[in-house]
């Protein structure tokens, strides 16, 4: 009974707190020099990598989570650890929402699981590539098994369940 009031929690968030992918083009941020350098941030040793949200351009996703186009019929997945990864734009409220759940998490499961972040607005190609026509989108990446996604700004209890179960769960 409990599983069952979380999914239709989930669906009834998602219902009411997902963008649609033409919403905010009109409005798109413009970003500074500097938000760029701070966007592609990233930890200097690879052994205590976590504890921060990461910015990935292809360029990164290609190397830390999935070479798509080395293998473009089959997932495998490149990372020491399993990892989320939130599909987003800065305009979209939603994702506003949940970007602060995602650095919680990231410091929380520090050493445990890697927390991305994609602007789905620069990085379009990866936003087609899982077809992410609506965000916020949370892609959880387990390391020896194919992903999972979600879709719509969930409440942080619903990530930590999926972090508990999908990613870290015991074999």
């Amino acid at each position: 009974m409990k599983r069952l009031s979380i999914v239709s929690f989930a669906v009834i968030a998602l219902f009411f707190t997902s963008c649609g992918s033409n919403g905010g083009e009109k409005t798109e941020k413009k970003s500074s020099d500097n938000d760029a350098k701070e966007t592609v941030a990233e930890p200097q040793n690879n052994k205590s990598e976590g504890g921060i949200v990461i910015h990935l351009t292809k360029e990164m996703f290609l190397e830390k989570v999935w070479d798509f186009e080395k293998n473009p019929e089959e997932w495998v997945y490149e990372g020491n650890l399993p990892c989320i990864i939130d599909f987003y734009a800065d305009w979209c409220k939603p994702c506003r929402m949940v970007a602060p759940i995602m650095e919680e998490l990231a410091e929380e499961y520090k050493g445990k699981i890697y927390v991305y972040k994609i602007d789905t607005q620069k990085e379009r190609e990866l936003a087609q590539v899982f077809q992410v026509t609506s965000i916020p989108r949370v892609l959880f990446c387990p390391k020896n098994e194919k992903p999972q996604m979600s879709v719509g700004a969930l409440p942080k209890t619903t990530f930590v369940e999926a972090i508990e179960g999908v990613l870290l769960k015991s074999k």
